[in-house]
């Protein structure tokens, strides 16, 4: 599977951004899909996670109530609704697949799109 991520950019605090991730392949729907971050000179971390079947999902507590994961299987895309932004969620975002959520976990990876929240 071979992830594009895309939909970063710059945008004010309190705003709202969709970033989206297309996957090639007969073979999206098998996977979790995530997304995970990396601010600058921090470790890459969890965001948001959801199910095959889009039944489950999972937040990092820092994202829960503002960002809201979700794909469509049809097109082979997942995405990440972004709202109320700050400027801790500047980051690179990236897209993975795999099994579980987990960095470790997560088999396949896309290659980031920036995303950078204004004060």
């Amino acid at each position: 599977v071979q992830l594009q991520a895309s939909g970063g950019g710059l945008v004010q605090a309190g705003g709202s951004l969709r970033v989206s991730c297309a996957a090639s392949g007969r073979s999206f729907n098998r996977y979790v899909m995530g997304w995970f971050r990396q601010a600058q000179e921090k470790e890459r971390e969890f965001v948001a996670a959801i199910s095959r079947s889009s039944g489950a999902t999972e937040y990092a507590d820092s994202v829960k109530g503002r960002f809201t994961i979700s794909r469509d299987n049809a097109k082979n895309t997942v995405y990440l609704q972004m709202n109320s932004v700050k400027p801790e969620d500047t980051a690179v975002y990236y897209c993975a697949a795999g099994r579980s959520p987990t960095i470790a976990t997560m088999t396949f990876w896309g290659q980031g799109t920036q995303v950078t929240v204004s004060s």
